[in-house]
């Protein structure tokens, strides 16, 4: 089997680039489309216009409905079309940038890639995770590129609420997990292919970083000030998270993500890191990984402040039936699960999702 390893063009990280770096907008184009919802056009959005305008580009700003459906990828594509933009421009967070990368390729154009939160691994990836209209998972667009550029400011990152740069690690921390799991059983990246060496390394070390520096990243974001560790963890979040999930693959734990989208009520009022900690341990328990290991995951997620019950999760006192809809669309044609070893069937996974409530609630007593 071939291996691949995809990449963004460029990757510029640091305070204030939102304003410093324009330069490396206006290599791609002259004629951007802007795409991003009305909170971020309030809090950066209307600034980083004025400053695309100084630095001698042409704007047309069009407000993201909220969903990367494929019906906003049309409407706001014919947009581009009509202005005759020559660059896309993602401004905010993983839905935001999904639909930014769909429509640079309907369009067949650049994508500068800018987000204002470091929740996801979105930013560097050749895909998108597109929904319905209605929030439900549908498929993933595969692009025959990677974003051009992918512009991060940590000054913006260090002011976005906490629980959304917590919700980004816990994405993060499940590069490395799902990652091992191709390795070890041989199957394929999100690119068909076998993982790199080095994309193997990458995933390792995103692991590595969020552990030794998560706790101190978070308490910079409460302070809203950039420091070292909080430059790392968003770096991980951004760049090794995205670059190890792609090049090195997804497993169960993303699927169980996507599973979770078969339900409805509060469960979905949860950030997508937070539901991707709860299939992480899933998948850890699916694999029966040691004692050690997971109660390392458990403890440094509850210390996030993230979901590692069901009742977390907004799911007490689920039925197994109602679960087991979970496990099904999880265990779906397709899905990322059977890239594992093992071949898992919609009942193992429902078994493991109410196994992580009783082991977790068992520890406090």
């Amino acid at each position: 089997m071939e291996k691949i390893f995809a990449s963004p063009a460029k990757y510029v990280q640091g305070k204030n680039v939102l304003s410093t770096g324009i330069s490396h907008i206006k290599a791609l184009g002259s004629k951007a489309l802007l795409l991003c919802d009305d909170i971020v056009w309030e809090i950066v959005g209307e600034v980083f216009y004025k400053d695309l305008e100084n630095g001698g580009l042409t704007a047309t700003r069009v407000p993201f409905n909220g969903e990367a459906s494929t019906t906003e990828i049309s409407r706001v594509s014919e947009v581009g079309r009509k202005n005759q933009c020559d660059v896309v421009i993602g401004l905010g967070g993983g839905k935001t940038i999904d639909a930014a990368k769909a429509i640079s390729d309907t369009l067949n154009v650049p994508v500068a890639v800018v987000p204002t939160i470091a929740s996801t691994d979105a930013p560097t990836s050749a895909l998108s995770v597109i929904y319905s209209e209605e929030g439900v998972f549908e498929q993933y667009l595969f692009y025959k590129k990677n974003p051009e550029l992918v512009l991060v400011d940590t000054a913006v990152i260090s002011k976005a609420p906490c629980r959304l740069l917590a919700s980004g690690i816990a994405d993060a921390l499940a590069t490395w997990v799902e990652g091992r799991s191709i390795i070890s059983s041989h199957g394929k990246t999100m690119g068909g292919a076998a993982p790199t060496l080095a994309a193997e390394a990458i995933a390792e070390k995103c692991e590595r970083v969020l552990f030794a520096n998560g706790l101190q990243a978070m308490e910079a974001c409460r302070a809203k000030v950039v420091t070292p560790a909080l430059e790392a963890v968003v770096e991980a979040n951004t760049l090794l998270s995205g670059i190890g999930f792609e090049s090195c693959g997804l497993a169960a734990a993303h699927a169980i993500h996507n599973g979770f989208t078969a339900l409805h009520g509060d469960i979905h009022t949860l950030t997508h890191g937070e539901k991707v900690a709860y299939g992480t341990l899933t998948q850890l328990f699916l694999e029966n990984k040691p004692k050690e290991m997971i109660d390392q995951f458990i403890s440094f997620y509850q210390a996030l402040e993230l979901p590692t019950t069901l009742k977390a999760l907004k799911l007490a006192d689920i039925s197994y039936d109602e679960l087991l809809k979970v496990g099904k669309l999880a265990t779906q044609e397709g899905e990322t699960i059977h890239q594992m070893a093992a071949d898992f069937t919609a009942e193992d996974v429902t078994d493991a999702l109410f196994a992580v409530d009783a082991y977790v609630c068992s520890l406090a007593g």
